[in-house]
């Protein structure tokens, strides 16, 4: 097929857009494959929907080799089912809610695991219809906070997501994998490097979550890994805890004043010189304990709106990781406390917060040393490596004084544990592989195992093959099929524009005719049928009134890999050949261009 750049719907660009962050954002608008619309939404041009479309077509041929079956949703849904599952609100200010002229509630889908249920159990009624896997290309919205990176956060954007359907937990096994087998194809197609890791499965529910992650610099996520073979999302990451130690001979607790230290460094610094170590070693910022407060406030249920301070015990060479928070506190806002919170919590003095529960065990000596408001009702909570028996230094709950070798189990308790520090290069790897290292990686697939949570929510039940009715239990498969388009554009372009792969890339070949001389356009026009003739998708730069610079520069902007130029040596019969990807310009007989390109 030809198509000629002289009536194309195309507009090149020479400056970055003034929002634009990373490389794809900027060379995708740029390059006229997309214009934006609105923060986080976008327009596509012809360029950028052929380039969806090859991307899409490879996802579809991958499905159909995995058994699934392609429908289409609409994105405009009913409140209802949503309602019936608890995400109306659990998806809280991230959902598009709208109401028609009726006052009827509708949301514009973030995800469809709702409606698929909903389809299945109005069509499937027993187990012979089972397993089924069903799957779609849709639009997806999701109100972001922050929109960023062009496609990459956005607030819509276009997903495959595909459900399986089975009768029982080892056919959701076995449907589980035949996905995660069409995933590692998928991406093997498109030439992008990809890592599995162990993920949690948020507000989706279920058991068994995996993400395929995409190791690069820009990626919004942080996960690890570990010479052995271990991998999850730093989220998913599982501290390991020490063994209880005895207390048996450990020194008292005792209070001492700790005027200006506003930091641990400064606190460690203090109390090395006011209170030595009987066993001789210094204090380090490992042995103290930083409480940190947190207001979460749940968004459904009975306490939904509701707020609640927690304090987490961390050790203090650490910090609480609020991506970890969101996990640990799922369906809940979390932020920190404020001057508010505060107020009505006296007894949390800020930089000399303590333990709030004390131990029983201690009685009134443990009161004695922390004061009574260390009996505090705010929820106390510890990292998994505040151990019993473990000593430290913390805060006494009053202005300026620190407490020395408190005790856990023996001076305090806690209401529970909750793995929320930092994740740091070293940390022991759960499975025993040995340290991790952190990288950086942006998700470009995520496969969960949803179980029985929607279809019990919905209904959706069969007949076994005896006769009676058992809920179906489900998969969920999805693909950023956005999300990877733009990743293939910050991995592949130089500084002279996009350079896609093959597989995806607009055109087969992007031919140039260039200069004044109507030899040349008559040659590239012969080119141009011999091209098409053989099949290949051509761009013709037909313009008739262009400089050879414009043209050369739009040719290295749009990113068509292949490139042929008929210009000066045409009379000669020669043009001259680009591979964008390898760097290299040949001179080729025009004759020859169509075979020389079907042998590279």
């Amino acid at each position: 097929m030809l198509t000629r750049l002289s009536n194309y719907f195309l507009k090149t660009l020479r400056e970055d857009p003034a929002d634009a962050e990373v490389a794809s954002h900027k060379l995708l608008v740029r390059a006229g494959y997309i214009r934006r619309q609105a923060p986080g939404v976008f327009a596509w041009l012809p360029l950028g929907l052929r380039v969806k479309a090859k991307i899409e077509q490879i996802i579809r041929e991958e499905m159909s080799a995995a058994g699934a079956h392609e429908v289409h949703f609409p994105a405009l849904l009913p409140r209802e089912p949503y309602e019936a599952t608890g995400r109306w609100e659990e998806f809280g200010d991230a959902l598009f809610r709208l109401q028609d002229r009726h006052g009827a509630d509708y949301l514009l889908a973030p995800t469809h695991e709702e409606a698929f249920t909903l389809l299945v159990k109005d069509i499937v009624s027993s187990y012979k219809d089972l397993p089924l896997t069903i799957y779609q290309i849709q639009d997806k919205y999701r109100d972001e906070a922050r929109p960023r990176a062009g496609l990459l956060r956005g607030r819509e954007f276009t997903m495959k997501d595909a459900y399986s359907f089975d009768i029982n937990d080892e056919g959701l096994e076995a449907s589980y994998q035949a996905q995660r087998d069409a995933y590692e194809r998928i991406f093997a197609r498109l030439g992008i490097e990809y890592v599995i890791v162990s993920a949690d499965a948020g507000a989706m529910g279920g058991s068994k979550s995996e993400e395929f992650l995409l190791p690069i610099d820009i990626g919004e996520d942080t996960f690890v890994r570990s010479a052995g073979g271990y991998a999850a999302n730093v989220e998913a990451y599982v501290s390991q805890a020490p063994e209880a130690v005895s207390w048996q001979d450990a020194p008292a607790a005792e209070v001492y004043d700790s005027p200006n230290t506003p930091t641990i460094d400064t606190l460690v610094t203090h109390t090395n010189a006011v209170l030595p170590r009987a066993d001789g070693r210094g204090w380090g910022a490992h042995d103290t304990l930083k409480n940190v407060v947190l207001a979460v406030t749940p968004i459904s249920g009975e306490r939904a709106g509701e707020r609640e301070l927690v304090v987490i015990g961390v050790p203090g060479d650490r910090d609480v990781d609020m991506k970890r928070v969101e996990v640990a506190f799922a369906l809940c806002d979390v932020e920190p406390a404020n001057e508010e919170d505060f107020k009505k919590h006296p007894e949390l003095v800020p930089g000399y917060i303590g333990p709030v529960k004390l131990a029983e065990v201690a009685g009134e000596a443990a009161t004695e040393v922390l004061g009574e408001s260390a009996t505090s009702g705010v929820r106390y909570l510890l990292d998994p490596r505040v151990a019993p028996g473990t000593q430290w230094v913390t805060g006494a709950n009053v202005h300026e004084q620190h407490v020395a070798y408190l005790v856990a189990g023996r001076d305090f308790i806690a209401d529970g544990v909750v793995d929320v520090a930092t994740v740091r290069a070293g940390d022991p790897a759960p499975d025993g592989s040995g340290p991790i290292e952190l990288a950086r990686g942006m998700e470009i697939g995520h496969v969960f195992q949803l179980g029985r949570k929607y279809a019990e929510a919905l209904g959706l039940k069969v007949l076994d093959e005896n006769g009676k009715l058992v809920t179906v239990t489900m998969g969920s498969y999805g693909i950023g099929v956005t999300r990877i388009l733009a990743a293939l554009a910050d991995l592949n372009h130089d500084e002279r524009g996009l350079v896609w792969p093959r597989e995806i890339a607009p055109f087969d070949v992007h031919l140039v005719a260039t200069g004044k001389d109507p030899v040349v356009f008559e040659r590239a026009e012969q080119l141009a049928a011999a091209l098409t003739g053989a099949g290949l998708d051509v761009l013709f730069d037909d313009r008739p009134k262009v400089s050879p610079g414009v043209k050369f520069g739009d040719a290295e902007l749009l990113g068509v890999p292949r490139v042929v130029v008929v210009g000066r040596d045409a009379a000669e019969g020669f043009a001259e050949v680009w591979d964008r990807a390898a760097g290299t310009k040949d001179r080729v007989v025009i004759d020859d261009v169509p075979s020389w390109l079907a042998s590279q």
